[in-house]
């Protein structure tokens, strides 16, 4: 065991079991996710399809889902630690697995039908994709939404425009956040509909494009055009009974704890995001460090130069502070406590520090970390991202400095 790895392991937080399947997860990601990874992001290709079935036979896509579904049965905590991992590989295969529903909130739907797809989904065989943003809404995602969904009949008939909507193509649904009710602003007004659709195409009455982004390579990411798209009046999604129904995050996650709680499925998501960027961090700081100890400048290895060494030291300690938040957040999550106010916390603060230390990794690649030799650039253009999805840095700041201080009087008058 190397001494990052002593380090990152060393925490009380970490059971036997735990180690086991931490150590899993690296060996996996390391034979199966990087040499992919670092074969396909340059060129913008798609995950393949026998990587999404070795991950399901690992048990990935069904880390939160329960036992009796097919899934792990795991918590949050476990969620975090196993994407780190595979983030260090590819971001984008720690955030496929996000895509993987429990449909049992599909009351709707016959029972056969939910278990059915639950099961399937905890294999990653079936998957969703989430339409939620707007072109003029985002971060004020529920004031802003303007997609509407009309009853007629027996069929509710969906007419509007999505943004960021990841996977639309590759999905076996979408789900659609969409205004239902004039009359209420804000969420009172607002449902979420599952749109069906054939894997590898687009809804019927509904067009879409590729958006041309710098990263998060693997998959595509879609602006789309729903127009009279017609889905069975029982495809809304509503809570299971006797359970509180979780707000969804901008990816579509609810909050799936193996302690039913109330708990916002956003925190479940930011949480998650932090282990995303702390798993992009570490690689590039482990890529850092192989390279500093091979590069030789001034007839040494620029390993011996203290700048690096200290940039280094201080990159661990960036990384190691951020994981320990994670894992305090994620337990505190488990066990049905918590707050936005911690989710946002831990998403702030690792976010902020993976852009941070992927800077400072690339630059002690000097000129080689800016090209697509080395996948030091991937972890950096990635990590860029998890300052702004499910929520920027600047609503994370928000939500701190709310709960620490009220919210301004401006707001309160207008709420």
């Amino acid at each position: 065991m190397s001494d990052m790895e002593q380090v990152s392991s060393s925490s009380g937080y970490m059971t036997e079991e735990r180690r086991m399947l931490q150590q899993s997860a690296r060996d996996f990601t390391l034979r199966e996710i990087l040499p992919v990874a670092n074969e396909l992001d340059p060129v913008q290709g798609d995950i393949p399809m026998a990587l999404r079935q070795k991950m399901g036979d690992m048990g990935y896509f069904g880390i939160l889902l329960p036992e009796e579904y097919g899934g792990l049965g795991l918590g949050v905590f476990e969620y975090c630690m196993l994407s780190e991992e595979i983030a260090r590989g590819w971001m984008s295969c720690a955030s496929i697995i996000v895509r993987a529903p429990s449909m049992m909130g599909m009351v709707g739907w016959p029972m056969e039908k939910r278990i059915e797809l639950t099961k399937r989904a905890a294999r990653g065989d079936y998957l969703r994709a989430a339409a939620l943003s707007e072109p003029n809404a985002s971060s004020d995602l529920y004031g802003g939404v303007q997609c509407r969904a009309v009853l007629d009949g027996d069929e509710w008939v969906i007419t509007g425009n999505k943004y960021w909507c990841t996977f639309a193509d590759g999905a076996d649904c979408i789900s659609v956040l969409c205004r239902v009710d004039e009359s209420f602003g804000g969420r009172r007004g607002t449902r979420s509909f599952i749109v069906e659709k054939p894997r590898g195409e687009l809804p019927e009455n509904c067009q879409g494009s590729p958006i041309p982004k710098i990263g998060y390579f693997g998959w595509k990411t879609w602006e789309l055009a729903f127009d009279g798209c017609r889905i069975p009046k029982v495809n809304i999604e509503g809570a299971v009974p006797g359970m509180e129904q979780a707000p969804r995050s901008e990816s579509g996650t609810q909050s799936r704890t193996r302690r039913a709680s109330p708990l916002s499925g956003l925190s479940v998501a930011r949480v998650h995001t932090a282990a995303r960027a702390i798993g992009l961090a570490r690689g590039g700081l482990e890529d850092a460090i192989e390279y500093a100890q091979q590069r030789q400048q001034f007839g040494q290895p620029i390993s011996d130069f203290q700048e690096t060494r200290f940039k280094i030291a201080r990159m661990a300690a960036e990384i190691e502070a951020a994981r320990q938040l994670m894992y305090s957040v994620a337990t505190e999550l488990d066990h049905g406590r918590g707050s936005d106010k911690e989710a946002s916390l831990v998403k702030w603060f690792a976010s902020e520090m993976a852009e941070r230390v992927t800077s400072h990794a690339l630059q002690i690649f000097g000129g080689a970390g800016y090209t697509k030799l080395y996948p030091i650039e991937r972890y950096w253009r990635d990590a860029r991202l998890t300052k702004i999805f499910e929520g920027t840095s600047e609503i994370q700041l928000r939500i701190i400095s709310d709960q620490l201080l009220g919210r301004p009087t401006n707001r309160r008058r207008q709420s």
